[in-house]
């Protein structure tokens, strides 16, 4: 158990990072053109109003005032009111944390069974003509922006065959699973591409192993060498890989939300952008940033269990 010795500690090691990105989310918000006091009230708005509205959020007070009272709000379980919405942040981010968890770990499990069929072929006949076209199926996956390829989607499934909906959420769950099919595919289609690369380049050297001439030499047939040796050796690589890119998959929620109208945390960061609701975009930020820390220590203690070699 002195291997885990890290899940103790790395949550302390963690709070300078939280801490960091809370003050430069906070500076990077208000460094954005435009008053907000003036987006509730319109451009007709009295100065009178607009001296209420700013009291009333804190608006007036020093940035360095402002943020203590961020902080103060944070060692409540508080976010602050959202200016636009008018209700509490956190409360309003409960209501749209469902769609983006949906979203991300439906993404993430299709990424997985596309990513693992298609490295293991890849694997098994290096240099060959499957081998290949692999590898330029996921070159090119490469290049192709998450926006572009869900319009793409649009256009051929619901378009043109018409067999998914374009956008929203649904009510009940069938209606629910059916609008995220093509909002996690676009997304598995861009993250599959870079798994299928680094689980490859692992298999292929996890065939070369000791471990797996060992296991030939026992007379263990090929397929067993490879799912029981080879894979299972070739998964820590990938696993850092995969947390890596779950925390930019958090954050590229936000397009693929706002391309399929998704009513997640992605797309209302980027209303709280547009009508300068500062509490909002903090808010949502501070979750994202929590959730990726989260994500890569989860991977760090898989990565422990999977290969008892690895100390942390």
């Amino acid at each position: 158990m002195h291997r885990y010795k890290f899940v103790l500690t790395r949550p302390l090691q963690f709070l300078p990072v939280i801490f960091g990105i809370s003050v430069i989310t906070f500076i990077l918000v208000r460094l954005i053109p435009g008053d907000p006091a003036r987006n509730i009230l319109g451009t007709r708005a009295t100065p009178a109003a607009l001296a209420s509205i700013r009291a009333q959020y804190g608006l007036d007070q020093p940035m360095w005032l402002q943020y203590l009272y961020f902080l103060k709000n944070l060692a409540n379980g508080e976010m602050g009111k959202s200016i636009l919405y008018k209700v509490d942040v956190l409360k309003l981010i409960v209501t749209r944390i469902e769609p983006t968890l949906a979203l991300v770990a439906s993404s993430v499990v299709l990424s997985v069974l596309i990513a693992v069929p298609l490295a293991a072929i890849a694997a098994r006949n290096a240099g060959r003509a499957s081998d290949h076209a692999v590898r330029i199926v996921s070159t090119f996956g490469i290049g192709f922006p998450p926006f572009w390829m869900g319009l793409m989607l649009i256009i051929l499934f619901s378009v043109e065959l018409g067999m998914l909906p374009v956008s929203g959420y649904g009510a009940t769950i069938g209606d629910k699973l059916s609008h995220l099919v093509l909002p996690s595919l676009t997304v598995a289609l861009s993250l599959s591409t870079v798994l299928t690369r680094s689980l490859r380049a692992a298999m292929i050297e996890a065939l070369k192993s000791d471990v797996a001439t060992a296991a030939r030499a026992r007379g263990m047939p090929e397929g067993i060498v490879f799912w029981r040796h080879v894979l299972p050796n070739s998964l820590v690589p990938t696993i850092n890989l995969l947390a890596v890119n779950i925390g930019w998959l958090i954050g590229g929620t936000v397009v693929v939300e706002s391309v399929f109208a998704l009513p997640g945390m992605g797309q209302l960061l980027v209303r709280a952008i547009f009508s300068r609701d500062y509490m909002v975009v903090q808010g949502v930020a501070m979750v994202f940033a929590c959730a990726t820390v989260l994500i890569n220590f989860i991977a760090d203690i898989v990565t422990v269990a999977v290969d008892p070699r690895v100390k942390l």
